[in-house]
């Protein structure tokens, strides 16, 4: 699949960059992308909640009644989990929500993705750019020359950009990644997928690369 190279004021350079088939242009497995976004989001999650249980409240230990003939359910001291104010009975504790999942399984995760957002024409590919300084404005120009500023848009760069990335922080449904950190939530997640020309190279280099 060839496309069109643009610059950042949205202009054809009248370059053409060929997407790899076998990253852009696969069967899509839904079932890959769905335990990759699960994996994605509980690791994530930082799995602190926490209530407490019978032996952690403080109270008396005394029993309030009889055990039989009250007409009521049977309840030890004040810290039961049948009276207002007691325990949780089986409450959440902190655990750790992440697991494993096979770099192949993960690898096909993020094909899928990619080959969706190709099959959607949702795939712009830019000229290499960087920033002298943090100017969220001239992000903003950017965003308007790409016909992409009322959109979620996510920017794959080469490597890490820290002007790029400051310039963008405050723009609601704009997102910068290097390429090697490209994840499928993220690429789904966004509107549109801004993909610079070095990160193609890299892109192609991790995920056709044997798991």
């Amino acid at each position: 699949m060839e496309i069109s190279v643009l610059n950042i004021k949205g202009e054809d350079t009248g370059k053409k960059v060929t997407l790899n088939d076998s990253i852009f242009g696969i069967e899509p497995n839904d079932h890959a992308i769905y335990l990759d976004v699960k994996q994605f989001m509980a690791n994530n999650r930082q799995g602190t909640h926490k209530s407490k249980e019978r032996s952690e409240i403080s109270g008396s230990t005394k029993k309030l009644g009889r055990q039989k003939g009250g007409g009521g359910a049977r309840r030890g001291d004040i810290n039961s989990p049948v009276l207002v104010g007691g325990a949780r009975v089986f409450g959440p504790t902190p655990r750790d929500y992440s697991f494993k999942l096979n770099k192949k399984v993960k690898q096909l995760a993020r094909r899928s993705a990619l080959t969706y957002k190709a099959q959607d024409n949702k795939i712009l590919v830019i000229e290499n750019f960087t920033m002298e300084a943090p100017k969220t404005k001239e992000f903003v120009n950017i965003l308007n020359n790409l016909k992409v500023c009322d959109k979620s848009s996510l920017f794959v760069l080469p490597e890490s950009n820290k002007m790029v990335t400051l310039s963008a922080r405050n723009l609601k449904g704009t997102q910068v990644m290097s390429a090697a950190l490209l994840n499928t939530y993220s690429v789904l997640a966004a509107d549109t997928l801004v993909i610079t020309e070095g990160s193609l190279q890299i892109i192609n280099d991790i995920l056709n690369k044997e798991a």
